[in-house]
């Protein structure tokens, strides 16, 4: 069943985007999404049994690692904004035989769900887009039962550099006031900044691990652009600067020999008191 709650301004926006960027999810360049998911669940102490909650659920990276985790007894419930990222998630599901993931479209922020339903709260990547986030993981905590955990994984600072770099700087040679327009995963990057936004009544464990993502190509960056959050900046640009971005980006990423970008992340989790 679908939370029938109309979004807000920011989840439509994270609809938009991740619901145009999942047409890029499957590709082998987008790799890091499932690798930080089963990361993120393999920190977490789930037994056979357990019930999940995956907020921000994406296309399934951190369910359907879970849902295996759990086992047939278990239960998995992902929730997103984007559809499509949903249709690919069922489809993962069922591919491999998990009847014991489903996905709701809803705002994660709201799911209306009742209090300490879930013996692990999960959202990899996804705090950064609420307006709240301080709130947002209260919201969590509440659905967290007693015994359970939570977890919350962020970026590490300097995400996919130093093709970001590049990438905001072609795109300001275009259209100058989109330049980090859309970057929130920039807002908490720090593991003193993911602790603090854990509640009061949590005692946050915080690991930060630094990571690297290869690719095949300098080209393949390209896919990491339509594939995630840059996709909101590309998609405000008209056709023709579009075209100007992409070939400056990989005029630049070319001539770099750039095939390696920063992927540092950090993983809090919280248990709660049983």
């Amino acid at each position: 069943m679908e939370n029938d709650q109309p979004l807000d301004e920011h989840a439509r926006r994270a609809a938009r985007t991740y619901g145009a960027a999942a047409d890029h999810y499957g590709l082998a360049s987008l790799g890091f999404w499932d690798r930080f998911g089963a990361a993120t669940v393999a920190r977490l102490p789930l037994v056979a049994g357990d019930r999940v909650l995956d907020l921000c659920c994406g296309a399934g990276a951190s369910a359907i690692p879970a849902a295996r985790a759990v086992g047939p007894a278990g239960r998995v419930l992902g929730i997103d904004v984007a559809e499509p990222l949903l249709e690919l998630a069922r489809a993962r599901a069922a591919r491999v035989g998990l009847d014991n993931a489903g996905f709701r479209r809803a705002d994660a922020t709201r799911t209306g769900l009742p209090d300490s339903g879930f013996g692990a709260v999960v959202c990899v990547f996804g705090v950064f887009f609420a307006p709240d986030m301080p709130a947002f993981a209260a919201e969590m905590w509440r659905l967290v039962r007693p015994g359970g955990v939570l977890a919350i994984t962020t970026w590490g600072p300097g995400l996919f550099e130093p093709a970001n770099t590049l990438f905001w700087e072609s795109v300001g040679e275009v259209e100058p006031s989109l330049v980090r327009a859309f970057n929130p995963w920039d807002e908490i990057t720090t593991p003193a900044a993911l602790a603090d936004l854990f509640p009061r009544a949590a005692v946050p464990a915080i690991v930060a691990a630094s990571g690297q993502h290869r690719l095949d190509r300098p080209d393949s960056f390209w896919d990491i652009v339509l594939g995630t959050g840059y996709r909101a900046t590309i998609d405000a640009l008209g056709q023709d600067q579009r075209d100007q971005v992409h070939h400056r980006l990989l005029a630049e990423l070319r001539s770099r020999s750039i095939t390696t970008v920063s992927t540092d992340v950090i993983f809090g989790t919280a248990n709660r008191p049983g």
